[in-house]
């Protein structure tokens, strides 16, 4: 008798996809998204808060001590910092000028100051020295005239003249925190054959106004910058090679009102 064949049976297997693949990673993108918001509301919210809130806050997280703070929340802390007032943060250069605490200045009450001591002490070259309120801060310039220079004639050498406008300009700002500001210029006239330029010139009458303010007590941090402008800022632009064209510019910043050391 023959033997019966089995059948053969083929069992086939569906494979199951995974749950966690239904949608776990949108949550999780979900969540990334949601993370970077927050970090870029808070970069926003930092930079609108006022300079010294910005350092009142940081120098309370440096120094936070859970011992010493236990007995006030976070958010207690945190609040006592913001609610510190903005003491010169300021927007615009009009707003330095504007109101004056106790110990002060304002930029009218330097301008006013330095005025008064050119009228007293300097008569004799009053004429020379200008001040004047600026975008930015208080502006001294000391000017050339007919017969009566700064400096001689392609010399960055102040004269004795120059050196004491410098030490009267020292004297009425040597107890302020602000920073300065020097420039030189000069007039239109070209050296003749020689490689020195009014760019030159210009800069180092500039640097030796500089020494000579901190010869005189200025220290040499308070100097923001010391720059050369050549002819490219006339005083008198209708006559290029006017003497007054050839000046320094000692400009006081008004970043926030000054404030005596």
């Amino acid at each position: 008798m023959e033997e019966r064949q089995r059948p053969i049976i083929i069992k086939k297997k569906k494979k199951k996809h995974d749950a966690a693949h239904g949608g776990a990673w949108k949550v999780a993108y979900a969540d990334f998204v949601t993370a970077m918001m927050a970090f870029f509301l808070v970069m926003w919210l930092l930079a609108m808060v006022a300079p010294q809130k910005r350092a009142a806050m940081s120098e309370y997280f440096r120094n936070y001590n859970l011992f010493k703070e236990s007995g006030r929340s976070f958010m207690e802390g945190t609040a006592q910092v913001l609610r510190q007032p903005d003491q010169g943060f300021r927007k615009s250069a009009q707003d330095t000028t504007k109101g004056s605490g106790a110990g002060q200045l304002t930029s009218d009450d330097l301008a006013n100051k330095l005025r008064a001591a050119i009228e007293d002490k300097l008569k004799s070259v009053k004429d020379q020295v200008l001040v004047d309120i600026m975008e930015g801060g208080v502006r001294v310039q000391i000017i050339d005239s007919d017969g009566s220079m700064m400096f001689p004639l392609g010399s960055a050498e102040p004269t004795p003249k120059a050196k004491e406008i410098l030490r009267l300009v020292t004297e009425n700002i040597a107890n302020i925190e602000n920073r300065i500001a020097i420039e030189g210029h000069t007039d239109a006239a070209p050296f003749k054959g020689a490689q020195t330029t009014n760019w030159e010139l210009s800069t180092a009458r500039a640097s030796a106004a500089r020494r000579e303010l901190e010869n005189n007590g200025i220290p040499p941090g308070h100097i923001a910058r010391v720059v050369g402008y050549a002819d490219q800022e006339l005083f008198v632009p209708a006559n290029p090679r006017d003497p007054r064209n050839r000046r320094i510019s000692i400009i006081i910043i008004q970043e926030k009102p000054a404030k005596p050391l």
